[in-house]
């Protein structure tokens, strides 16, 4: 893992919680699985425990590692540097994806909430007229949370924590997941609809889709034209779902607002739009697990791996399907 990247995630209590247990062959994060140091713990390992910064873990260094029995993740997807062949060699693989939904699904609560009354126009005109002579006519006006339509596209684990989190609001939840059917949204108290008719009919649009070939760009112009006037889209997912030049484009019509905490590229550039247009709110990818947040992702990463070895079952395994469909 990178130490830059995780600090924070291996408090010093949860260092003396695995050591109660297991032995820690080294203190020191490992940042690459080819030079001395790193052949040596390898040789000696049982589980690995990784972090954010991950190099990838591919057949080659499966070959260092003869004893390894358990990869621990303290972080969401394992996609980036996990090779299939682990898997394929019996090594069992967990992360901390359950853990960081939660702060992921806290921020869009608030972006849902903060939408519907548009808080931040009333901040702009606010702050811009030093007085409540532009406000307080809005007022009057049809915003709020009452009785709100949400779409939520992609019943993923952090998807499912949203649906959670907005049960007890006045608000009608529309659900679109190709995996998802009819019997199942009703149970999640959702209704299933396609994804255009989701564009169409809510007032805001909140993305939890994975990154796969089929997601790529799948809202586009003709989908982001479907809003509804004033709608907001909210997108804490993956950035290349979204084509960005089209965003940019029916935002620039001032049309819809957006609350974007993840592009493509991850940085946009100097010159791009998103950093300047009012109608959106850019942060940069900030929803998931930061500050004191991530002592989670370590505290669920150290229960998993106490499961593991007292025999019981991981509440985060991977399996190879699910490696796929990951974000």
């Amino acid at each position: 893992m990178d130490p830059a990247r995780t600090d924070g995630v291996l408090t010093p209590h949860l260092l003396d919680r695995l050591a109660t247990s297991f032995t820690i062959l080294n203190p020191q994060p490992l940042q690459s699985f080819h030079d001395e140091r790193a052949r040596d713990v390898l040789r000696q390992t049982d589980i690995l425990l990784t972090g954010w910064g991950c190099p990838p873990i591919n057949r080659e260094v499966l070959s260092l590692a003869p004893q390894l029995k358990l990869i621990a993740h303290a972080a969401g997807t394992v996609k980036g540097f996990l090779s299939p062949d682990v898997l394929d060699a019996g090594v069992a693989v967990t992360h901390a994806a359950e853990a960081n939904a939660v702060p992921v699904a806290e921020f869009t609560l608030a972006a849902i909430i903060f939408a519907n009354k548009q808080v931040f126009r009333f901040r702009d005109l606010y702050r811009a007229d030093r007085s409540r002579q532009r406000t307080f006519p809005l007022t009057g006006h049809p915003v709020g949370n009452y009785r709100r339509t949400i779409g939520i596209v992609g019943a993923s684990r952090i998807g499912r924590r949203v649906i959670e989190l907005l049960e007890p609001f006045d608000f009608k939840v529309l659900l679109h997941d190709p995996y998802i059917g009819e019997q199942e949204a009703a149970a999640l108290g959702v209704e299933s609809v396609s994804l255009d008719e989701l564009m169409r009919l809510s007032d805001v649009i909140s993305i939890h889709a994975p990154a796969l070939p089929s997601t790529q760009g799948m809202i586009d112009r003709r989908r982001l034209a479907l809003m509804r006037d004033g709608a907001t889209l909210i997108n804490t997912a993956r950035g290349i779902i979204v084509d960005q030049d089209d965003l940019i484009d029916e935002l620039r019509t001032g049309r819809i607002d957006a609350i974007i905490d993840v592009t493509h590229p991850e940085v946009p550039g100097p010159a791009s739009a998103l950093y300047d247009l009012p109608n959106v709110f850019l942060t940069p990818h900030i929803a998931g697990a930061i500050g004191n947040e991530r002592e989670r992702l370590g505290e669920f990463i150290v229960e998993e791996i106490e499961r593991y070895v007292g025999g019981r079952p991981l509440l985060s395994a991977i399996t190879p399907s699910a490696l796929e469909t990951m974000a």
